[in-house]
Formats: C-alpha cells, sequence, structure tokens
C-alpha cells in the first residue's frame, strides 16, 4: 500500500507480480500508512480532508481495501509512529502543534499531546521511551516523552527539518520510510 500525496488515492501493489492491483481514492492528502499490529487495518495519515473540513487518520480495510473509518486528529496530520509495545500509534500534527496518540485495540484517542513546534517526521527511541520529531517550520528537532507527552529538549536543527533518523531500531529488516523495521 502506498499513498498518493497529490492525487488523494491510495494505491494496492501485488509485491509477487509487481504490478498495481488497486486504487482506493481516499480525497485530501494522503501522508503516512501503517499497518495495524492485527495485520487487519491501515491507518493513513490525511492532511487535510477538504468535505470533512478536518485532517485526520483513515482507516483501511487490509482485506477488502475499502474505507472503514475516520478518526480526527490534530490539523495536519503526517507521520505515523507505532509504540514499541504496540499498543499505540502516534499521529504527528504539523499546524496542530500536538501529537495525537491512537490506541489500536479501541481505535480511540487517548491523549493528545501538545507541544510547541510543528512536530512532522522521526521515530520511536528503541527503548520506545522518548519519540524523537522534526519540528519542520520552527527548525529544531523534538524529543518527546512517551510517557508523559512532554517535550524533553527541543534542539535547533536549521531551516526546515524534513526527517529524523533515529538508530539503532529493533528488528533485522527496513520495511521503508524513515526507520520502519521488523
Amino acid at each position: 500500500m502506498a499513498s498518493c500525496e497529490f492525487s488523494g488515492q491510495m494505491v494496492r501493489i501485488d509485491l509477487r507480480s509487481e504490478t498495481v492491483s488497486g486504487y482506493l481514492r481516499v480525497g485530501g492528502s494522503p501522508q503516512d500508512v501503517k499497518l495495524s499490529p492485527d495485520g487487519g487495518t491501515f491507518f493513513v495519515a490525511n492532511r487535510f480532508l477538504p468535505k470533512r473540513g478536518a485532517s485526520g487518520v483513515q482507516l483501511i480495510d487490509a482485506g477488502s481495501f475499502r474505507l472503514v473509518g475516520f478518526t480526527r486528529t490534530a490539523l495536519d496530520a503526517h507521520g505515523l509512529y507505532v509504540s514499541r509495545d504496540t499498543r499505540d500509534l502516534y499521529v504527528t500534527g504539523r499546524a496542530g502543534e500536538a501529537i495525537t496518540v491512537i490506541d489500536f485495540a479501541t481505535r480511540r484517542i487517548v491523549h493528545v499531546w501538545h507541544v510547541r513546534g510543528t512536530p512532522d517526521m522521526g521515530n520511536v527511541s528503541p527503548d520506545g521511551a522518548t519519540l524523537w520529531v522534526s519540528s519542520r517550520y520552527t527548525s529544531a528537532v523534538l524529543a518527546i516523552s512517551t510517557r508523559t507527552g512532554r517535550v524533553i529538549a527541543s534542539i535547533p536543527a536549521g531551516v526546515s527539518p524534513h526527517g529524523v533518523c533515529v538508530w539503532p531500531q529493533p528488528g533485522r529488516y527496513s520495511t521503508g520510510h524513515t526507520g520502519v523495521m521488523r
């Protein structure tokens, strides 16, 4: 599954035949994509859905390739990061200056962490204690406690940092994007 940011579509790719096996129009500007720990649902960060007037996470059934839900998050949903215990999904919201935490089991928001910055892309530390994210429009990298949601550090990083590689990561093989390992 891949997001097509500028066409508002998701594309399903058959890895065996290396061909496109379907498109799903989700609208807006889909960004990051993660599969739920049980393998049944894709979570898609969508920066803005004009018909809803909102930003959030769309849920796509992995088997049927259909939209099955939507969770409104902080504005400008962009990055998705899975907690080390795989219970929570951290959703960065650049314009909303917040991290929305979604419980995978209930698919409900359990926390909204307001940060001074524009959280963008990053990853979770190997021990799971810190969410590291670039703060794109405030020229910094943020270290956020995954226990409290508080900013531990804001490190100046130059103009418009966009990605953060947190290394090493648990796992043996990279599955793409910013340090996603299995």
